[in-house]
């Protein structure tokens, strides 16, 4: 029984020192994210003419219709169509990313991804590190769902990286969220391996926190696109009714993907995790039936589930409508995701409710 104490207490201390290893790594991907937009930087010629040239290709792909000869019969290429993501939406091409499309700034983006990585996996070590040390899923507190969470939401940007998929421009508000994410984990939620108390104590433990901690972590990347849609449309809109933006915001906004792109990134995201996270939402009562003998009794933490649950629908719903397409539905999903969060840090430890064995 000591011996097992001892060694729970030595994989406690080893999995606290990969936490702190891995937010050192993240420190410096941080560094290189910057210097990938610093050093990607384009001069005004450089970036008027990339935009003029992407602009021009864009309009002769949409009008251009190719005449093929096959045989003796003429076949018309079918002409290429843009899309628009939501109403009012202009036919602008993506940037060319944080690097801007230069060498030096996609070298530093590149060291930025690898260290992220490496992050993640000195994360990813100490979650599980955790989980042996506890004996049990290492998310039976704050201080494990934060650590568990900032994992999740890397591993999503990096699964994104690895599809092939133009995210790049996410890593450096991933990385900066993720720092204070386990800065806080660290400094105030830190807590002392213990066993689960009773209502904790089962398999729907595995279930229903993890995919809440999945959901989560993706419509966090949901939500940055959110955002980062808010102020690129704002750009065009400003450029459109002939507008002279600060140099500043020409360097980072002429970079990012169109306004088109990041809405339907986000609409995409978001309505891929919601099927989850109404299944979050039922296990959870699952397991109060099990835990409590009531499937729901509007407890704190089951209402915010709840009223989350609604806003990403209200969301979904608004993307449906003509009239409610672009800003307005923007503006409903971080409201959405502002509920997310309330019901994780607000209702954890300002309210008091059978949730609150989540300790600080």
């Amino acid at each position: 029984m000591i011996l097992a104490a001892t060694t729970d207490e030595s994989l406690a201390r080893m999995s606290d020192l990969l936490i702190y290893s891995s937010m050192a790594v993240y420190t410096l991907a941080f560094f290189a994210h910057i210097a990938e937009w610093v050093f990607g930087s384009r001069s005004k010629v450089g970036r008027t003419s990339a935009a003029l040239t992407s602009r021009a290709t864009a309009a002769t792909a949409a009008v251009t219709v190719q005449v093929k000869q096959a045989g003796g019969t003429a076949v018309l290429d079918k002409p290429k169509v843009v899309t628009r993501a939501a109403a009012g939406s202009r036919d602008v091409p993506d940037g060319p990313g944080a690097a801007g499309g230069t060498v030096k700034g996609d070298l530093y983006g590149r060291i930025a991804v690898s260290l992220t990585a490496l992050a993640f996996l000195v994360e990813a070590s100490g979650v599980v590190t955790r989980a042996l040390a506890v004996q049990r899923a290492p998310w039976g507190n704050m201080y494990e769902f934060s650590t568990t969470f900032s994992t999740v939401a890397v591993g999503a940007y990096l699964a994104f990286l690895v599809a092939g998929k133009n995210v790049r421009w996410i890593g450096l508000p991933l990385v900066t969220t993720v720092l204070l994410d386990l800065g806080m984990a660290t400094t105030w939620l830190k807590t002392p391996s213990d066993q689960l108390v009773p209502a904790l104590d089962s398999y729907w433990l595995w279930i229903h926190v993890s995919t809440a901690i999945f959901c989560g972590a993706v419509f966090y990347l949901g939500a940055v696109a959110t955002l980062l849609y808010l102020f690129r449309d704002s750009y065009e809109n400003k450029l459109a009714t002939g507008g002279n933006p600060g140099a500043f915001a020409r360097s980072v906004m002429e970079r990012l993907p169109s306004a088109a792109s990041l809405d339907k990134f986000s609409y995409r995201i978001n309505a891929a995790v919601f099927p989850l996270w109404t299944f979050t939402i039922i296990a959870g009562a699952i397991w109060a039936g099990d835990a409590w003998g009531r499937y729901w009794g509007w407890d704190a933490k089951e209402v915010w589930s709840f009223i989350t649950w609604v806003g990403y629908a209200a969301y979904l719903h608004a993307r449906a409508t003509a009239g409610w397409k672009g800003r307005k539905a923007a503006y409903i999903a971080l409201i959405a995701f502002a509920c997310f969060l309330f019901n994780y840090y607000g209702v954890n430890i300002f309210v008091s409710s059978k949730h609150s064995y989540a300790g600080v």
